[in-house]
């Protein structure tokens, strides 16, 4: 019998290009927790992005110190929570912050894993990580949404670990993610594929 939840066709569905794979452990957690299709194909997506930056920042400069599969990791199971608090699947809320968090230890996912459920949406906060501020990117960029604020936050990350100035490098990223972002109008239309 055919699974009218769709959550098999969202894991699995090809994309033009086609999505990475999921990390280790997320997809397994989404199959366990029956998450709603749409929130599937999102974290995707997401994932997919932040791969995309991860790769390019590793080569553009190979001494900005961040853990690349913590990127990955945290891309991917970002939204976890609106699995539970599927209300903030359509409509506005932070519950699924805190709750993926939870959701995330629950399962057994170390805190440094599940840290990208509950600060995604801090990146403006002291101590964020370069990992958290990728994710935070990531999470906006797909759709082709464009924050200054986040953006210059990484700019003075890479700067300092390149020994550059940050106008240069802001340059070199408003590019990466313009480009990220003309393939906004695909990725929605993947995920419109799937019911929330």
């Amino acid at each position: 019998m055919a699974d009218p939840t769709g959550l098999p066709r969202a894991l699995d569905a090809s994309a033009d290009p086609p999505l990475r794979a999921l990390p280790p452990g997320a997809g397994e957690l989404l199959r366990e927790l029956a998450a709603p299709p749409r929130l599937v194909a999102h974290l995707r997506l997401v994932h997919d992005v932040a791969g995309q930056l991860a790769d390019r920042l590793g080569a553009y400069c190979p001494g900005l110190p961040f853990a690349r599969d913590a990127v990955l990791f945290g891309a991917a199971t970002h939204d976890v929570g609106k699995a539970v608090h599927t209300a903030e699947l359509s409509g506005p809320g932070s519950a699924h912050e805190e709750g993926g968090r939870e959701l995330l230890l629950a399962h057994g996912f170390t805190e440094e894993q599940a840290r990208f459920a509950a600060t995604r949406a801090d990146w403006a906060e002291p101590g964020v990580s370069v990992e958290e501020l990728l994710v935070s990117t990531a999470d906006k960029v797909w759709k082709g949404k464009r924050v200054p604020g986040l953006e210059d936050l990484p700019v003075a990350r890479i700067a300092e670990a390149a020994g550059t100035e940050p106008w240069a490098v802001l340059l070199d990223l408003d590019e990466l993610l313009g480009t990220i972002a003309e393939g906004a109008e695909r990725r929605l239309a993947f995920q419109g594929r799937f019911p929330v």
